[in-house]
């Protein structure tokens, strides 16, 4: 895909999918258990993203196996939001709990981009950066507000 409308466009259909799929697999912790529906979730990722992987040509094991490490932890990071969106969605609504996330991924993503982390093109936090931050933190606030 070339085109960068195209590109921006899959990127907000793939976040249109995350309150999706809380929502989901806040039904589905509900009636299975929070543990098992998170890992019923990636079972069916694995055997999806398999499936993908053998269709489009499988990495080599030399490539899997040297691979740093460090760089396989990203599951753990699946692991804490699924399980975080599972049990603390229906508490404080889906909607502010992704709005949370939103904020924390809108200041990590300022933070690799501003130090080049992980090899990101380093892009430092600049005054707009910080006031879009700052609309944030009051958009999660106006949303949580009561009337």
């Amino acid at each position: 895909m070339n085109s960068t409308i195209g590109m921006y466009a899959v990127m907000v259909a793939a976040g249109l999918g995350i309150p999706v799929m809380a929502a989901m697999n806040v039904g589905l912790g509900a009636r299975i258990g929070v543990p098992a529906s998170v890992t019923a979730l990636f079972l069916v990722g694995a055997m999806v993203s398999g499936a993908i992987t053998l269709a489009t040509g499988s990495p080599t094991l030399r490539a899997v196996s040297t691979a740093p490490g460090w760089l396989y932890l990203g599951g753990l990071v699946v692991v804490f939001y699924i399980m975080s969106i599972t049990v603390l969605g229906p508490k404080i609504g889906i909607g502010t709990a992704v709005l949370c996330v939103l904020l924390g991924q809108i200041l990590s993503a300022a933070l690799v981009d501003h130090f080049g982390w992980f090899g990101a093109p380093v892009s430092p936090i600049s005054l707009k950066k910080i006031v879009g931050l700052v609309l944030m933190v009051a958009g999660i606030w106006l949303a949580r507000r009561t009337v």
